[in-house]
């Protein structure tokens, strides 16, 4: 599972420790505030306008902290072109982990509406965008749409409650040697999905704690150990030539949730067997 559109590494990015007003949002993502679709549409596109979306969300609490909006190669479009947001709830901006919501939308038909739970970790500024068991909320410009998107913002803050019992059920198993062994050798062949050829780097070294925190054995941190050495790179490793290299960051968004879920379900799943 994955974003319904795709973003470009390059794509215009805002991204803060506070919550942004209207106005920071507008200089990155003017699309967000268009209050009528693209000229292009006919009169079968269902128009979703995501400021009021956001309205919404900010009466229940959350804040954007992060926006970003694909660039164009028409002038035109770039107040109606495909965006995202981040948002996450106000009591919890300075907490050790906080729940997110993924928007993301349109109003050239460049993309579908949809909404995705998703966790935050401060320690490390991971992402964790969870799985299929959680909200994925995904609504087509058409037909009558607005009573499904409101429904499906209740549907995604009400996942939370399921991401937490997950969360907190991961940090009472634990993992031995042998376990998070085959955890780390599962997530890097996700990451580097070629049976074809060696891994650059080992289950070893994806498994090394950044931060004294992180060093024990219980599965939420096997698990948030893992996805922040293979987000955020920086590992030495060998190339298929042997030459010696280091590891790339993942900058693409879509590339960043697909990676994020995919762990997280391979997490899940092992919480799953464990219990």
């Amino acid at each position: 599972m994955q974003l319904a559109s795709r973003f470009a590494s390059r794509s215009p990015v805002l991204r803060a420790d506070h919550p942004l007003s209207d106005d920071q949002i507008r200089t990155v993502a003017p699309s967000i505030f268009a209050d009528t679709p693209h000229e292009s549409r006919s009169e079968r596109y269902s128009y979703i306008p995501t400021a009021a979306v956001l309205t919404e969300l900010r009466k229940e609490g959350f804040q954007p902290f992060m926006v970003c909006q694909t660039r164009v190669r028409h002038e035109d479009r770039r107040d109606y072109t495909k965006h995202m947001l981040r948002l996450r709830h106000a009591s919890q901006i300075n907490g050790a982990e906080a729940n997110e919501i993924i928007l993301l939308n349109s109003h050239d038909g460049s993309s579908s509406h949809q909404m995705l739970a998703g966790m935050f970790r401060f320690a490390c500024h991971n992402g964790l965008v969870c799985g299929d068991t959680f909200a994925d909320v995904r609504v087509p410009h058409k037909g009558s749409v607005t009573d499904h998107v409101i429904e499906g913002a209740y549907e995604v803050l009400h996942g939370f409650e399921r991401v937490q019992d997950s969360r907190d059920a991961m940090r009472v198993i634990t993992l031995d040697d042998g376990e998070a062994e085959v955890f780390a050798r599962s997530a890097l062949t996700l990451k580097y999905d070629d049976s074809g050829k060696a891994l650059p780097i080992t289950e070893t070294q994806i498994l090394r704690p950044r931060r004294h925190d992180d060093n024990r054995a219980d599965l939420w941190s096997v698990f948030n150990r893992v996805q922040e050495n293979l987000v955020k790179g920086g590992l030495t490793g060998r190339a298929a030539s042997g030459r010696q290299q280091r590891t790339r960051p993942v900058q693409g968004i879509d590339q960043n949730v697909r990676l994020n879920r995919a762990l997280w379900l391979l997490a899940d799943g092992l919480r799953q067997l464990k219990a």
